[in-house]
Parts: C-alpha cells; structure tokens; sequence
C-alpha cells in the first residue's frame, strides 16, 4: 500500500539522509462540522474533550442566518459580496448586515479557539463549502443559480480560495500548534452530475455539468489551497473517484452509503486517506463501539487491504454533521467514533 498522499506545503525529511516525506499525522477519529447549540466556546471545549487526537472547528448553525454552512463559507470570500433573501443566499455588489453578521459569527469562532484551545497539537480540520456546492446555493444578481454560469464559478473559486487559505492563516495564527487540514463539504456534487437541482423557480432542473468539468474546477481551486485537502459528501452517489483525481489527500462520506468499493480501493491504492462516517448524524441508539470497529474491519476485509493496514488508512467519524441531533447524541457520536477507533489500532 502507498503511503498517505500529503499536501507538498506540508512536508517534512525524516533527516537529511533521508528525503522522504514524512506522511501526514491524520488522527484516529473526527467530526465532520457542525454542532446544536449556540455557544462557540462551549462547543470547542465539547470537541477538544472528545477528539483529543484530532479535534476540528465547530460550526453551529442554530445561531441562524450566516451560520449556515453557505452564509459561514460565503463570509470567506474575497472581493465578492453576498446577501440573504427569501429564497437563499444571493450575489450582489455590496455587502449588507447578513454578510456582516456571517462574518461576526466566524470571528467569534476563532476567538473561541484562541481562548480553548491555543495550546492545541496536532491536526486540526477546518470545513467550508466546496465550490460546487457553493455556486448550487448562490444566486446571481440576474438569472439563476451561479453553478450555471462558467465565469461566475471561476469568479467564485478564485475568491473562495484566497478566503480559505485566509482561513487558514488566521487559525494557524491561533493556534501555532495545530498541522490545519481544510474540509470541503460537497454534499451537492450528486446532484449536479446528474442534473437534479431545482432552478430558482423551482419548476424545472438546471442542466447536468459533466464529470470532467468539475473534476477539473475542483482540481483547480485544491491546487490553490496550501493545507491538505479533504473533500466531504454524505450524500448517496458521492463521486469518490472524481474527488480523489481532483487532488483531495483524503475523502470523507457515510460508509453506510459508499457501493461503488472500486473507487474506494483506487483511493486506498493512490494513498488518499478515508474518512468513513460510521454513525448516523442524528439521535438513535448507539451500537457498542466495538461493534462499530468490526464493522468497519470487515468492510476492510471486503476491500482486500491488509488489516495492519487499516489504522493508519482511516479516520473514523459521523456520517454527517451534528446540528440536528440533540447536544447529548452529538457528545455521545463524537465519543463513540473515539473508542471504535481505539478497536482499530494494532495489538
């Protein structure tokens, strides 16, 4: 097996005789993003408690608009302004209120992180919307969605990838300790490869965008991030070979939703890490974390990996984020990924 693909900006020698890249220290078990509750400094405490290997930035929609995965990724960009209507979040040539209170919200969350977790060491995720993602839920000025328009999304990838690696700079400056890895959540790639978006209207579908083509943007912006890449989607039919081509070091998705294992093993193979989703983002009852362990080591098995293998391939997390569960589900996720994980590690 290869060894896990690194970002080149993240490289090290194991000494000068040796020039080989150290691969990079992904944790055992994570989260995927976002949290219930309203208090950021709550919720980082929450996180670094129960991820103490590889702890990520929460996100917590239920403080309302610009919270929201797109609102919170939108206060990202760069020479682009954004405002909220009825019907979603909307490109226009200056900011208002909605923008500037996205942007509160993302500062409030990197003074929370200052303040709870500046000693940190170690890896650190951070999430934001991915591009496709982002151009689906933005709506143009004039017309439809801004997905449909090729210089609106290169507009749009351009501006998000200056933001993010800004991001980045401001955690890292936060928290001198932490090796950042960048999430892009992508949960609406499906759709738009096969063309199931609703246009503004809602009374018809915006046209498929073929798979080249967004392998190719995606590729693009990826190259222009200077951390690790993971690119997320819990949605069924996540395109796992495309975001592996696209340049992603790892790929996150619902193992429970993930049939097409040829994919899967290419990525195994091309040295990209995994991030399976093992337990659902929503309250229900927990299986013991053992069980969940021997879930995932037969699913290893069914790929034809070798089980040494397995520990250092995968980091165990929820299907999908965590806003809609209850605050003690959300506790009881993060610690069940935690121990399965701990089944998972050589004797």
């Amino acid at each position: 097996m290869a060894p896990p693909t690194e970002h080149p900006d993240d490289s090290t020698t194991h000494s000068t005789d040796d020039p080989r890249p150290t691969p990079f220290p992904w944790g055992p078990a994570s989260g995927v993003g976002s949290l219930p509750g309203t208090d950021p400094a709550e919720a980082m405490r929450l996180v670094v408690g129960e991820l103490p290997d590889f702890a990520h930035l929460p996100e917590l929609p239920a403080r309302g608009p610009g919270a929201d995965l797109i609102g919170r990724s939108a206060a990202l960009l760069v020479d682009l302004a954004v405002d909220l209507t009825p019907a979603g979040w909307r490109l226009v040539s200056r900011g208002g209120i909605d923008q500037r209170r996205a942007e509160e919200f993302l500062a409030r969350d990197l003074d929370a992180l200052h303040d709870v977790a500046e000693g940190w060491t170690g890896p650190f995720k951070v999430q934001a919307a991915g591009p496709w993602t982002l151009a689906a839920a933005l709506e143009r000025t004039r017309g439809d969605r801004a997905v449909v328009d090729p210089g609106a999304r290169r507009d749009l990838a351009q501006s998000l990838a200056e933001g993010l690696a800004d991001h980045v700079a401001a955690v890292t400056a936060r928290v001198p300790g932490a090796r950042v890895v960048l999430q892009l959540d992508e949960p609406t790639v499906p759709s738009v490869l096969i063309g199931l978006l609703p246009t503004v209207s809602g009374f018809g579908k915006l046209p498929a965008v073929e798979a080249t083509v967004v392998q190719q943007e995606l590729e693009g912006l990826v190259a222009l991030l200077p951390v690790p890449v993971v690119v997320h989607c819990c949605a069924p039919r996540a395109p796992l070979e495309l975001f592996r081509a696209a340049g992603a070091a790892a790929v996150s998705f619902d193992l429970g939703l993930v049939q097409d294992l040829d994919a899967v093993g290419t990525a195994v193979e091309s040295g990209t890490h995994l991030f399976p989703g093992v337990v659902p983002g929503t309250g229900t009852d927990l299986p013991a974390a053992k069980s969940t362990a021997s879930r995932v080591q037969a699913w290893w098995r069914e790929l034809g990996f070798p089980a040494g293998d397995l520990a250092a391939s995968v980091t165990l997390t929820p299907s999908c984020g965590l806003a809609g569960a209850t605050p003690a589900y959300a506790r009881a996720a993060m610690a069940h990924v935690r121990e399965a994980a701990k089944y998972l590690q050589p004797e």
